[in-house]
């Protein structure tokens, strides 16, 4: 499940160092180097489920190209580890994660952009593409979309409503027929969570940051603090512990999935990642936008990007290239990645693959078609922490008023 946190923090320890022997020493552009006169191993780092995905294509590709590959799993702090090794120039010569990475990755030099022809870019997501690109060059080669939605047991509540007043009414009625025990699971926890409240907070009027003439996020334009901010939260309230009890900070990232599937509550605001569960526990369900507010905006997701990104520091720089731009673009292997953990195929002829015998897709997609694509500046990382424990705090019972404008400020002196 996603669950997002203030950013790159220090490490502690290195659990992965892995190391190449090619030869990196020329400055002639990767793209024009032949992949197959590469010497020695390509590494790519990726987490558990991807890892194990990515094995036989590793393998497959080794076996074309005359090298090594090896896939190695780092199931802890991914990113972290990753610019830590690109910095002792331990790291791998390709990394899968998110693309909100991308910043980060940028500003400590850790990753290369890639060359995708005009003919392989406009086999992707739009979206995705507009996701993976950053200040105007493509950084990621994108795999996979995701974004959460409102997942409903149908058994309890058979329609999906249409406002959360709707829901909140649904889930209020349950709750007096002792059919449930919680109005909505929506995680927060004591540190709140920007992620899964962002839905509420866009519905509320509320923004993150403005965008500039080439549609880009604009850090100087910070929206938290403002006054459609303080609305949106004014609105957040009403649902808290001293409202209507529908958003609590007992629910959290760890307990709200299996709340659901517990069939304690009818209502879970989560991500494709929740439907394994859901299924196991043998949960009739369906899937369908978050509603917003009566009478207030769309309800708005983050729409997130998973990606292949070359390390700007990788022993094997031409070889990673050729990988991410002509392997990775293969809807076999897009395909793969999907049965190791389903989420929305990015490349258009794997999600047309698989669409068919996997309804969920369309309708994940179809309740983030108008989400905002998640900043991916570097300016975001000081939105996690302040963002989501004012959320806590409002859902709690403060004011909304005096702790947002206190949160806008912090962030706004950490962008400085």
């Amino acid at each position: 499940m996603r669950i997002r946190t203030a950013g790159v923090v220090a490490v502690l320890g290195l659990a992965l160092a892995a190391s190449g022997c090619g030869d990196n020493s020329k400055d002639e552009p990767a793209a024009k180097e032949s992949p197959k006169a590469a010497s020695g191993k390509l590494v790519i780092w990726a987490d558990d489920k991807r890892a194990a995905a990515l094995k036989p294509f590793g393998e497959k590709f080794g076996q074309e190209n005359g090298v090594t590959v090896e896939v190695q799993a780092v199931s802890k702090d991914l990113q972290t580890n990753f610019v830590t090794a690109s910095q002792q120039g331990s790291g791998p010569d390709v990394v899968v994660g998110a693309h909100d990475w991308i910043g980060n990755l940028v500003q400590n030099g850790a990753i290369d952009p890639v060359q995708l022809a005009a003919e392989q870019k406009s086999g992707f997501n739009e979206t995705a593409v507009k996701a993976v690109t950053f200040n105007g060059q493509l950084y990621g080669v994108p795999y996979a979309t995701e974004n959460i939605a409102l997942i409903r047991n149908t058994e309890l509540a058979p329609e999906a409503p249409k406002t959360i007043e709707d829901l909140v009414a649904t889930g209020k009625k349950l709750k007096a027929e002792k059919k449930a025990s919680e109005i909505l699971c929506l995680q927060s926890g004591q540190n709140g969570d920007a992620y899964h409240i962002y839905p509420l907070y866009t519905s509320g009027g509320g923004y993150l940051f403005g965008t500039a003439a080439n549609g880009d996020y604009d850090p100087k334009d910070l929206g938290v603090g403002k006054p459609e901010s303080i609305a949106a939260f004014q609105k957040i309230a009403k649902l808290g512990e001293k409202g209507e009890g529908a958003l609590k900070r007992s629910i959290t990232g760890e307990n709200s999935i299996a709340t659901f599937t517990g069939k304690k509550c009818a209502f879970l605001v989560s991500g494709p990642w929740a439907i394994a569960d859901a299924k196991k526990a043998n949960i009739s369900y369906d899937i369908s936008p978050v509603p917003g507010f009566a009478g207030g905006k769309e309800a708005q997701p983050f729409v997130g990007v998973q990606a292949f990104y070359v390390a700007a520091k990788g022993q094997n720089k031409a070889l990673a290239q050729e990988f991410v731009a002509n392997y990775v673009t293969k809807p076999e292997l897009a395909v793969a990645l999907y049965q190791a953990e389903p989420r929305p195929p990015a490349l258009t002829a794997a999600f047309d693959q698989v669409k068919g015998t996997d309804p969920d897709l369309g309708k994940f997609q179809e309740a983030g078609k108008n989400g905002h694509v998640l900043p991916a500046i570097p300016a975001m990382a000081a939105i996690w922490d302040p963002f989501g424990k004012a959320e806590a705090a409002v859902i709690g019972g403060a004011d909304p008023a005096t702790t947002i404008t206190s949160a806008g400020k912090t962030i706004a002196g950490q962008i400085k």
